[in-house]
């Protein structure tokens, strides 16, 4: 059975509300964590941490941005300390870049702020129910992975 308009439509509001919370405070994790830093930039730690050293290009199909976005947040990232790059064995024109142990802390404090915070907001709710949003979420978010315009 099809999902009517006024459930698409109670989705997406909800989904935005949510969208909307997270920008919230992502912003002031950033500021009170971060300083000057441009959160965007912390997406980039997180798939160095999971796949390892890899090119900026790699970086921006992944985080499905323009290549020169991803060179300004690495550049960031360099100074700040939290990423180091080195010349690419196989092509001496491009750099690898791979998170430092100041990147592996900062994803650490990042995730006990986000932790917390979710404790905080999810105190009334059973473990039933947050494995069950879990599982929705991981699927909504395939599945819009899956119908994005190229």
């Amino acid at each position: 059975m099809p999902i009517s308009p006024q459930t698409l439509d109670r989705l997406t509001s909800g989904l935005a509300h949510v969208i909307r919370s997270g920008r919230h405070l992502s912003v002031r994790a950033a500021d009170s964590l971060y300083g000057d830093l441009p959160s965007f930039g912390w997406a980039l730690l997180v798939p160095l941490e999971q796949d390892g050293e890899q090119r900026c290009s790699a970086l921006a199909v992944r985080a499905g941005v323009d290549v020169s976005v991803v060179s300004r947040q690495l550049a960031a990232l360099e100074r700040a300390g939290y990423v180091e790059r080195r010349p690419d064995p196989h092509d001496g024109r491009a750099s690898l870049m791979r998170l430092t142990d100041e990147g592996v802390r900062a994803l650490a404090v990042t995730r006990a702020l986000r932790a917390e915070w979710a404790g905080t907001a999810l105190a009334d709710w059973d473990e039933d129910d947050a494995r069950l949003l879990s599982g929705l979420l991981e699927r909504l978010a395939t599945d819009l992975d899956r119908a994005s315009p190229a």
